[in-house]
Parts: C-alpha cells; structure tokens; sequence
C-alpha cells in the first residue's frame, strides 16, 4: 500500500509539472504569435513531439542495444527529453514553495476585501498585490534556472574532466612507499554520452599523471551486458608500472557482467578483485591491497544482488596487520567496518559526487545524501581514511552539475 500511494504521488507531482510548463509556454506562445490557428498548431505540434518523445524514450530506446558512442538519435531524441524532464520536475520543485507563498497572499486579499466591503472594487492593498508580483516573478526566474543549469551541465559540465591530487598520510606506511602515487577512475558508465573517444581521453589523460599504480573501483556498464567488451578496449590504453587494479559495481552485479568482465579485464592485464587480496611490492617491503564486490544493505527495485547484513564479512581473513591496507570497494558506505577492521586506506565511487548537486551552497544539498553521508571526496575516522571518487560517467539524466567528473591521484606518505 505504501508503495503504490508512493508511486501515486510521484505520478500525479509529474504529471502537475507537466502540464504547468506546458501552460506557461501556452501563455508565452499567446504573447508572441497573435495568431489563433498559429497558437493551435503549434500546441498541436508541441504535444505530438512530447508523445513522440515520450514514446521513444520509455518504449523504443530502453528496449535497443545501448550505443558506445554519440548517435544522433541520441543527441535529438535522448538527451534533449531527459533534459526537459529532470529540468522541468526539478523546476517545478523549487516553484512549489513560491505557489504556496502566493495562495497565502491570495487568502489575505480575499480577508481584506470580506472585512472592508467598500474595498470590493478597489484592487487591493498596492504592497499586497507588488508582494505578489514579486512572488510570481520570482518563483519563475528560480523555476527557471534548473533549464540553464541543466543545459550546461549536459553540454559542458559532463565532459569537464577533472583531476584532484590528494595526499594521504599513513603512519604505518613502509619506507620504500613514500612519495607512491596511485590514481583512481571510477564509474566509467560507458554510453551513448560517455563513449569510447570520451574513455580514451580520459585514459591518456590519467596515463599523463604518472602514477606508480592505477585502481578501478566499479560500475563500467550501465544497463547493457553487451557494452563490456568496448568499455574493456577502451580501458585497456591504461598504463602504470606496479600494475592495475579494480573492483566490481552494482552495475556489474545487476547486469550479470561479473564474471565475463572480470576475464576481459584479465586478458588486457588488470587485475580485478573479488574479495582477493594482492601485495604491492617495491624494493622488498610491501604494501596490501584488498577489492570486494559491490554490496549494500539495501535493495533497488528487482535488484537485490549484492545485498548483505554485515559489510566485509569474511574480509577480516585479508587484512594483513604488518602494513598498510588498501581497500577497493564500490561502496563508500563500507567504510565504518573496514575503519574498524584496520583497513588505512578505503576508495570508492557509487555516489558520482551527487550528479547534479549544490554542495557549493551547502553540503547537504545533493542526492547523493539519499544513500550515504559519505558523498565525495576525503574522510576520516579512528581506524581508517577514506576517498570517495566523483566517477567519469553518469546514470540516468547525462548531466552533471557541481560533480565534476574526476581523476584523482592519491600521493602516500608517512605520518610524521
């Protein structure tokens, strides 16, 4: 029952956002084109192009193999729609609290005038009706904005790569490690708006750092088994001398990729690992690096894969308490046990630092809240450090709005 008023709700809030953008350009149409029969058919024009929309992105295009790079179907047909729907509910979202505000005044105009009777054909107070003028225009240009900042993010904001250089200081870290650098991709997403040329950029890109070794932490595919291969060809550019490294998303798991990606990935050199551990060794001392699979401790949707009462159980068997401990895991919501199981170092993804957030307002204003407290970037605790990538890709609306995609290179050294 509470599953379907939920999805009730969000139904009827969609189908109100809808048809309040498509009256706000019914009156912007009306004001521009005096024409009647003009304003007819381009209502008529617009709704068809909505359906057709509509049709095409939740019937036709889910249903195709998913391309490894920019059609132009999804250029024309895809991204403009997913633009207009996020925009518009978001929009519509931050107009609500401004829609109230002006029934409020609506309610304290109808007052005046049943108190003061002789005010019925006056128009009010002036400072009620400019207050609600303001409202109205203001709710607008704040209902606005998601459109323009949604548009950059899809033209821009997605494809403005970013690297970060971290450095981590471990106490426990062994002489010949200091000054190691290691770098992190995450959350590759291969698709139509992350493709193969984009991938490649973004491996000589990381290949230009330098870096001793190289981690992937998960979710290379998207919803399609079949784009694995590309997305391994495409990352097999990638090059560091103690080798690299990876572990499996929640992608994988929902795609039933695991196995067969983790073989392509072998056949190129990487190494993915799955509740395995693997030393790094440089001139006789070592270090420990563990991976893990994705898991949760709750279910998304039909997807239940992955999902576990204890995060880590069984990893206990991998720490190696001589040195430091690297764990790769998806997850960042891991990152309480492995702290408390002795693990220096956890590296994530899973969050893409919120997708479309407004962390520079406040930390609490992005998505990614929703699932973890542990959103993007660096964090620390008694037991344990941890770094949560922003990924490379994105998942469901190809935006991204202060979350730049990143690349980080991580710089170990002792703790003095």
């Amino acid at each position: 029952m509470v599953r379907l008023l939920v999805v009730l709700g969000m139904g009827c809030f969609f189908l109100a956002s809808q048809l309040f953008w498509f009256r706000r350009l019914g009156e912007i149409a009306s004001r521009r084109i005096p024409s009647t029969r003009c304003q007819k058919w381009l209502a008529a024009g617009g709704a068809t192009l909505y359906i057709g929309l509509l049709a095409y992105n939740f019937l036709w295009a889910e249903r195709g193999p998913s391309p490894t790079n920019m059609t132009l179907q999804a250029a024309l047909l895809e991204a403009p729609f997913r633009w207009w729907i996020f925009s518009s509910l978001l929009g519509f979202g931050l107009l609500l609290p401004f829609g109230i505000a002006q029934r409020i005044f609506g309610v304290g105009r109808a007052v005046y005038r049943k108190l003061r009777p002789e005010a019925a054909s006056d128009p009010g107070p002036s400072n009620l009706l400019s207050r609600r003028a303001f409202l109205s225009n203001t709710g607008l240009a704040v209902g606005g904005l998601p459109f323009a900042a949604c548009g950059y993010g899809f033209l821009f904001g997605r494809l403005d790569f970013e690297k970060s250089f971290v450095r981590i200081k471990l106490n426990r870290l062994p002489r010949a490690f200091e000054g190691f650098r290691i770098a992190q991709l995450s959350d590759i997403h291969i698709s139509p708006f992350m493709g193969t040329r984009e991938i490649r950029r973004v491996v000589n890109m990381t290949n230009a750092l330098k870096a001793d070794l190289m981690v992937l932490t998960g979710d290379f595919v998207t919803w399609d088994s079949d784009t694995q291969e590309a997305v391994v060809e495409a990352l097999s550019g990638l090059k560091a001398p103690f080798g690299i490294y990876g572990c499996l998303g929640n992608h994988e798991q929902w795609t039933h990729t695991q196995a067969s990606i983790t073989r392509l990935f072998a056949a190129q050199g990487v190494k993915i690992l799955r509740h395995e551990q693997a030393p790094i060794e440089v001139h006789g001392e070592s270090l420990n690096l563990i991976g893990v699979d994705f898991q949760g401790h709750t279910s998304m949707g039909r997807h239940s894969e992955g999902h576990v009462h204890q995060y880590l159980d069984g990893v206990q068997r991998l720490v190696n308490p001589g040195t430091v401990n690297i764990l790769l895991s998806h997850n960042p919501n891991t990152f309480d046990r492995a702290a408390s199981l002795g693990i220096d170092l956890s590296l994530a993804g899973h969050t893409h630092g919120g997708q479309v957030a407004l962390e520079f307002i406040d930390r609490d204003l992005s998505p990614a809240r929703l699932i973890t407290p542990y959103t993007r970037g660096w964090f620390q605790k008694p037991g344990g450090q941890l770094y949560v990538n922003r990924g490379i890709g994105t998942i469901g609306v190809p935006i991204r709005f202060d979350a730049s995609p990143e690349i980080t290179v991580f710089e170990l050294v002792r703790e003095a």
